[in-house]
């Protein structure tokens, strides 16, 4: 066993050789730089645990990481702005915002620190200072996802601030870029529901004695199915405006629509006809004429009034489908055939105009060509009534049974 003077002098030796104590037995400084280097090193390697976890989505590790390493090296702008993104992601948008606001306040040009800035005020109800960074941003977000969370959050701003014009440009680009998101299309059902009444609102305020008051409360009254009540203002209407166009036809669709009376269809005859003498190139009105006008009498009467709303409307394919059928009932298959393959072409997903084409191809003594209209017929006739079925258990809340 060694003696106290053996492990005194060992010490020594050992401390002399790692270059700790001097010859004259004094403690040496460390060299220039050596703590600068082993600080550096603590931030290296905190950084690159804090970066592991952020890329793997552990948040609450990122979160613990930069904390600790903007302790170490707070002058580091994209540290902050990664803090801040991992606490948003984390559920935290409250937390999230200093952060963020400390990263542009040392490095203004990181646009993922203002995107996330702007969505954790707009989260949180800070609106007047997120607008602007979600409009200013949203046409530069490259991630898709990305980009509907700025627009989504842009939407609710937008709203509590009653900015009109803001609301319908952000919902117009996330309509554009997301048209089949559901969620997207729910924000947009009550946009443009709230957008209505608002304006509703505004118009009633400042012109409660206008026509258009009294036509908004008309259309309301037909939604409802209160065929009287509408009528009734839209006669209201045409009191105070006799020749505002469309009036007359809307009143005439009323007046088909309540029961029937021994002068229904007189009656909404009459108010087509008045709409023509003020708008001369109204299609519907047309249309509906044409369709009253569908006896074998008056055949003729019903081609010239459909030829007339297709000219005036070239995208109205119920008008083409109902000349086809008036041109076949009135004995002009082949005439028939054109406006009936338009109306296919306009409407894709619509069974009708297969079945009226199967009759002209029968009529004309085209075996092949009627067969295959009437499998399309019935193929798109399945997809509507599976479409139909499907919508219905939706809203319904009723969902199929997974097969075990």
């Amino acid at each position: 066993m060694r003696t106290f003077a053996e492990m005194t002098f060992l010490c020594w030796a050992l401390l002399l050789a790692r270059g700790g104590i001097s010859a004259q037995g004094t403690p040496r400084p460390n060299p220039p730089g050596a703590a600068a280097a082993l600080q550096q090193s603590d931030i290296d390697g905190l950084a690159g645990e804090a970066q592991a976890a952020y890329k793997k989505g552990d948040w609450a590790g990122a979160i613990r990481g930069y904390e600790s390493l903007l302790k170490l090296a707070p002058d580091v702008a994209d540290y902050w702005m990664n803090l801040g993104i991992a606490y948003h992601s984390a559920g935290r948008p409250l937390d999230a915002a200093q952060p963020l606001r400390q990263a542009l306040k040392l490095k203004p040009g990181l646009t993922q620190a203002r995107l996330y800035l702007g969505i954790a005020l707009g989260e949180t109800g800070q609106c007047a200072e997120a607008l602007p960074y979600l409009k200013k941003d949203l046409s530069r977000v490259g991630d898709r996802e990305l980009r509907r969370t700025v627009g989504l959050a842009g939407v609710r701003c937008a709203i509590a601030l009653a900015r009109l014009d803001d609301v319908a440009d952000f919902v117009r680009t996330l309509s554009r870029d997301f048209p089949d998101d559901p969620e997207v299309l729910y924000r947009a059902v009550h946009v443009y529901s709230d957008l209505s009444t608002r304006a509703s609102e505004e118009l009633l305020n400042k012109a409660p004695s206008s026509y258009q008051v009294r036509l908004l409360s008309a259309e309301a009254l037909e939604a409802q199915g209160n065929w009287e009540g509408a009528a009734k203002e839209y006669r209201k209407v045409l009191e105070i405006n006799p020749h505002l166009p469309g009036i007359h036809y809307r009143l005439g669709r009323v007046i088909l629509s309540a029961p029937k009376t021994d002068t229904t269809m007189q009656d909404a005859q009459r108010e087509f006809e008045a709409e023509l003498k003020i708008d001369p190139t109204n299609a519907g009105a047309e249309f509906v004429l044409g369709k009253l006008a569908l006896e074998p009498a008056t055949l003729n009467d019903a081609i010239a009034h459909f030829s007339r709303a297709v000219k005036f409307d070239a995208s109205f394919a119920e008008a083409y489908i109902e000349l086809g059928n008036a041109l076949i009932l009135a004995g002009r298959p082949v005439e028939a055939l054109k406006p009936l393959q338009t109306a296919a072409r306009l409407q894709p997903e619509d069974p009708m105009p297969h079945f009226r084409l199967s009759n002209a191809y029968i009529r004309l003594g085209r075996k092949e060509d009627a067969q295959r209209e009437v499998a399309l017929y019935k193929e798109l006739s399945e997809k509507v009534r599976q479409n139909t079925e499907r919508v219905q258990k939706a809203v319904s809340g009723i969902t199929e049974e997974k097969p075990d």
